[in-house]
């Protein structure tokens, strides 16, 4: 088995197998296969797509090319997804507010890809501000004050660290097959078990039509169910920005007065829309009794 017979299957849009998955995943990682090589391949993954079968392998490899983490001794911890889109810092606004209630939020966010704006990227807007934790610091973190939120700086979905970074330098960055299996392995990484994902339609976002997003979604509530993991998917708009600000330390200040000021805006009713089923999984609560103590 070798990169080049690999590429020439999937350029000739023919199934991978796990095992070559697999191989491409841990000598792309290890730094045996060259970047124009992964290059190559990606490209041919986005032009000739992946099915269901493929994306899941190249998942799970990407999430055990790296650490596992165990939040079982958290508790019941709930995360949340974007894929992203103009505007978006609702993480910055949806975190505190699970953790008020008591339920442990431990995320592992990421930067920009495309156009958007990563929440790695608008964290770092403040000075001081320290994205790489250890694992260590992280769980210490949320035990100590119920929330932690850093960078995939540590050895987890090493994987897609590498091809994340690559798909925004060739072009490749709104694909299905890559963005589920992106997602899902950082998510089964880090140790979810309770997610709550955003899935972004629309002009400024990865997604564009909603057709797109339904399969997206599906695809990544099978993923996450093969993984013992709780998965809510919500398709929400994206033809226009998120609240009123753009730019990461604009978006910063834009969730400080959001927590304060609770304004009656898209920003605002989209967080308490993601918070509250956030919480139905977090408190094992029905909707309605979620929503009102959000």
């Amino acid at each position: 088995m070798n990169i080049l017979e690999i590429i020439a299957k999937k350029r000739d849009k023919q199934k991978l197998s796990k095992e070559e998955i697999e191989y491409f995943v841990e000598n792309y990682t290890n730094g045996n296969i060259a970047d124009y090589q992964a290059s190559a391949l990606t490209m041919a993954i986005y032009l000739n797509g992946m099915d269901e079968e493929e994306t899941t392998n190249l998942t799970l490899a990407m999430a055990h090319s790296g650490d596992i983490l165990d939040l079982s001794e958290l508790g019941t911890v709930v995360d949340k997804h974007s894929t992203g889109g103009i505007g978006d810092k609702v993480t910055l606004i949806l975190a505190p507010i699970i953790a008020s209630l008591d339920i442990p939020v431990a995320k592992m966010s990421g930067r920009g890809l495309g156009y958007t704006g990563g929440t790695i990227d608008k964290l770092e807007a403040i000075p001081g501000y320290n994205t790489s934790l250890t694992v260590d610091q992280f769980i210490k973190n949320v035990k100590e004050i119920g929330i932690a939120l850093m960078g995939q700086t540590l050895n987890l979905a090493p994987a897609d660290k590498k091809i994340y970074a690559l798909r925004d330098t060739i072009a490749c960055v709104e694909n299905i097959p890559l963005i589920a299996s992106s997602i899902m392995s950082k998510k089964i990484a880090s140790g979810s078990k309770n997610l709550v994902l955003d899935i972004k339609i629309g002009e400024g976002a990865l997604i564009k039509d909603i057709d797109s997003g339904r399969r997206l979604a599906n695809l990544m509530i099978k993923i996450g169910k093969e993984n013992d993991m709780k998965v809510v998917c919500l398709l929400t708009n994206m033809d226009i920005p998120l609240g009123n600000n753009i730019g990461n330390s604009l978006e910063v200040l834009e969730a400080i007065n959001t927590l304060y000021y609770n304004p009656n805006n898209n920003l605002n009713k989209l967080c308490i829309e993601l918070a509250s089923y956030m919480v139905s999984l977090g408190l094992n609560i029905n909707y309605e009794e979620a929503k009102e103590k959000v």
